[in-house]
């Protein structure tokens, strides 16, 4: 009497073995059709957020990379280049012109301070008015300097130069009240929708329209 098989045999006549694959090796169970839309629900929510795009973005916390010989060449072609038109001229009104030229410049008032440690946050109130106060205060310097040097008719309306502080006051006011314009477009424009690139003219012309809006308010009151 044969004995039963122990095993089924394949077609070479060996054993074959049945053995389950190990866990890692099974397939998973697919994705129930509530979590597949749930996850697709999601990634169109992340698609159709607005982006903020590369011209829009403010200007990066580290410095524009300018080193001290960088600087000491531009202070070098200053130089040159508006001492020639001033020779031209006979005048230091292009002298004049290219300190202000040079000194009020934000990006190079940035790389200036990162040089000796101190580093600008970027979007902020602070930022904005270091960068923005040597401008006015500059250029109000400049108009008291060049008092003498325009028509008669226009010297009244220039601001003398001896009131360094009532300048520097009157400066540190408009920067503050443009650093104030820039946070709040920064704050109120992207909810609205409404995308103004910080670099942009429109940018620049709405907050020079609010600093001479405050100057204004400053000549009516009387300030001196």
């Amino acid at each position: 009497m044969e004995q039963g098989k122990s095993a089924p045999e394949s077609q070479s006549g060996l054993p074959s073995v049945t053995t389950a694959p190990p866990a890692w090796m099974r397939r998973t169970a697919p994705y129930s059709a509530d979590r597949r839309a749930k996850m697709l629900e999601h990634m169109a929510r992340v698609r159709s957020r607005p982006q903020r795009r590369a011209d829009l973005a403010p200007a990066a916390a580290a410095t524009s990379g300018q080193s001290a010989k960088d600087i000491l060449g531009e202070v070098v072609g200053h130089v040159i280049l508006f001492g020639v038109v001033a020779s031209i001229f006979q005048s230091r009104v292009p002298l004049c012109l290219g300190a202000f030229v040079f000194l009020t410049n934000g990006e190079r008032i940035e790389s200036v301070l990162a040089m000796i440690g101190i580093r600008l946050e970027s979007e902020t109130i602070g930022a904005d008015i270091i960068k923005r106060f040597p401008f006015w205060f500059g250029w109000f310097a400049l108009l008291g300097l060049l008092r003498g040097a325009v028509p008669a008719w226009l010297a009244p309306w220039m601001p003398p130069a001896e009131s360094w502080p009532s300048l520097a006051g009157i400066g540190l006011l408009l920067a503050v009240v443009e650093a104030f314009t820039a946070f709040g477009m920064r704050r109120a424009l992207p909810p609205l929708g409404v995308e103004i690139s910080p670099n942009g003219l429109t940018w620049a012309m709405i907050q020079f329209a609010m600093a001479v809006g405050a100057l204004a308010l400053l000549v009516l009151s009387g300030f001196p």
